[in-house]
């Protein structure tokens, strides 16, 4: 058999291109996910040179800028070992076929339907996220950002007793999201004051400066985004000392510290895949495209600004 793959092969250029199946046991895939932020980067070669070890995805094949095979959003059917038939999710690029050590796969709980679990790895940040916020009942928490992640921490939020969870986005047809996950919904320009809790997920500086203006007093603040190459102004001055605000790094790379002796990333991966078995959530799938046509379709599904999670879709015989 020969497996095929999405290959990132110069500056917005996308090809279809044989692949390694690396080792393990063989997994024919169904789905995978586009996760738009990050892949996007690496579409555009705006990986850091300093980050390119430390980006370096499961499975990945090939070197920053180019050419490489990235992803890791995959959803397949296992075809031998001790998962035989099973469906599991596994952090791999886009690729009709692969190879994985069995303690790599993460067979999908018997309620999650195989097209929703492309969501998984989006669901880990989200957790990882509201670890790292130490969010508690009651607050009240404002997510900056109403993409995949950014709808998923609020939904998770959201479920905790008592929250007052409002997603923000400078897009107002997302208020329709907010409203089927839980959450109350919000612009920059009528934005709530005084929270306990705020996480950028908007990836500008703009969402960073709003959060600051959003916190209360000793508030945290969690900084999510990610700017591959990118420099921003932090609005250090004014108050932010005065009013003692924190400001908090969360990447899903690691378990949050407060979880990491009794976590492991198996362990996170599991409670994520269980934690989509909402059919609520089926609402952050924006559109999918087929394997064979991805390379023609993959720059508009990355440039476009409605894009939440684009599914890719193999085929099944």
């Amino acid at each position: 058999m020969s497996a095929k793959a999405l290959w990132c092969v110069g500056p917005t250029q996308a090809g279809i291109r044989p692949a390694a199946h690396g080792e393990g046991v063989l997994v024919k895939t169904l789905y995978s996910g586009i996760s738009r932020g990050t892949e996007r980067k690496v579409f555009e070669g705006t990986v850091p040179e300093a980050e390119y070890i430390r980006m370096r995805g499961p499975a990945q094949e090939g070197d920053f800028p180019y050419p490489v095979k990235y992803g890791y959003c995959a959803v397949g059917r296992v075809l031998e070992g001790r998962y035989k038939g099973a469906t599991v999710f596994a952090l791999h690029p886009h690729q009709t076929e692969f190879r994985l050590p069995e303690t790599a796969l993460n067979p999908l709980p018997s309620a999650l339907p195989p097209e929703r679990a492309v969501l998984a790895a989006n669901m880990e940040t989200a957790l990882n996220i509201l670890w790292d916020a130490n969010a508690g009942p009651g607050d009240k928490i404002l997510i900056i950002g109403a993409g995949v992640v950014g709808a998923l921490t609020g939904y998770l939020a959201s479920r905790m007793p008592g929250t007052d969870v409002t997603l923000m986005d400078i897009n107002p047809d997302r208020s329709g999201i907010a409203s089927q996950l839980g959450c109350g919904f919000a612009t920059p320009d009528n934005a709530p004051q005084e929270c306990d809790i705020v996480v950028n997920l908007s990836g500008a500086s703009g969402g960073l400066e709003s959060a600051m203006n959003c916190a209360g007093n000793e508030a945290a603040i969690i900084e999510a985004s990610w700017y591959g190459e990118g420099t921003i102004p932090a609005p250090l001055g004014g108050a932010f000392h005065s009013r003692r605000l924190r400001l908090i790094s969360s990447q899903v790379g690691q378990v949050s510290p407060d979880r990491r002796p009794r976590w492991s990333h198996r362990r996170r991966m599991v409670k994520a895949l269980q934690l989509l078995c909402d059919p609520a959530l089926d609402i952050l799938v924006s559109g999918e495209t087929a394997f064979d046509d991805l390379p023609e379709a993959y720059g508009s599904i990355l440039s476009d600004p409605m894009t939440l999670c684009h599914r890719v879709c193999y085929n099944q015989n």
